[in-house]
């Protein structure tokens, strides 16, 4: 699995970068919200955090600014029933991430659904099951209200977008915050990785 990838933009269309990275170029797919972030510009270094989506006919690279939007991409692809790359890389095009957790904690169909090729429905679909799946409603209302950390919060959903249980996952996060805090995001992942494995 390619988890990043760090090169010199050979192309850079709106939802298209080539990567040059050493002599080998990489298209990935990107949403507008990871194109407008980085203002990438021929020539420019930069790096992805990568998704690689495998299909009998092919395989296609996703590309993030940040880890917080892959673990989006990566939970509506993966919990949501009927939702492909294509649905989630248009909801990331339309929404921040702090705008689509807002949604899906608040329940705002009409602000989900405002994605190009999400109607009504799949916008309820995909609140109704990201509630009630895996409670992602539940921990970002804890980050929104502070009582969790936003290191914590996304760390506790990187894992279960890699198939943990939740709880197992917020009872390793939490242990790992009362021994450090200030611990970011991905020290927290990498440390509840070693305490579950």
């Amino acid at each position: 699995m390619i988890a990043f990838l760090r090169g010199v933009v050979a192309e850079a269309l709106p939802q298209c970068l080539v990567l040059d990275v050493n002599g080998v170029g990489y298209e990935v797919q990107v949403p507008l919200s990871t194109f407008d972030a980085l203002n990438p510009h021929l020539g420019q270094t930069l790096t992805l955090k990568t998704h690689v989506h495998v299909r009998e006919n092919g395989q296609t690279l996703y590309g993030f600014a940040t880890d917080a939007e892959r673990d989006i991409f990566r939970l509506l692809i993966e919990r949501v029933s009927g939702i492909g790359p294509a649905t989630a890389v248009a909801i990331l095009s339309s929404l921040q991430v702090h705008a689509f957790k807002s949604a899906v904690v608040s329940g705002d169909v009409q602000a989900v659904a405002r994605a190009k090729g999400v109607g009504k429905r799949t916008a309820e679909r995909i609140i109704l099951e990201l509630k009630d799946k895996i409670g992602v409603a539940s921990t970002w209302e804890a980050q929104q209200a502070g009582t969790t950390s936003e290191a914590a919060g996304d760390a506790e959903l990187a894992l279960v977008a890699l198939g943990f249980k939740q709880a197992e996952a917020k009872k390793a996060i939490v242990a790992l915050v009362r021994e450090n805090p200030a611990a970011t995001t991905d020290e927290l992942i990498r440390g509840a990785l070693r305490r579950m494995g």
